[in-house]
């Protein structure tokens, strides 16, 4: 066997055998930053929700995202919704660092939080 088909099985052999990232892998959220005050994440979810287009529905009363009602909570859905909407466009998660990424999904219970690939 020639030198050249014995490297290219070698190749495909190890391609199959190795395990390949998939696009769940690259998942990506944004969300509130535990050590930010809670008023200078209300202000970034003010602007998220207003001129940013967020869409805060879901932290609405009676809606699957209210509770737990707190700003942080409710900042993090507003920031990933703003994140996911906008990423595309060069947008970030950064909201004068009040915000972060994280792979884990934040949804819970009945919140889904978005995540647009």
């Amino acid at each position: 066997m020639s030198n050249y088909l014995l490297t290219t099985l070698l190749a495909l052999l190890y391609l199959s055998i190795v395990p390949h990232k998939s696009d769940a892998d690259f998942e990506q959220w944004c969300v509130a930053d535990e050590q930010t005050p809670d008023g200078e994440l209300q202000a970034a979810m003010d602007w998220a929700c207003g001129p940013g287009g967020a869409d805060c529905s879901k932290i609405q009363v009676n809606q699957p995202c209210y509770l737990p009602n707190t700003v942080r909570a409710h900042a993090s859905l507003a920031f990933n919704s703003y994140f996911q909407k906008n990423k595309h466009k060069g947008a970030s998660c950064y909201f004068r660092s009040a915000a972060m990424i994280t792979e884990l999904d934040p949804s819970y219970n009945s919140c889904h939080y978005e995540f647009i690939p």
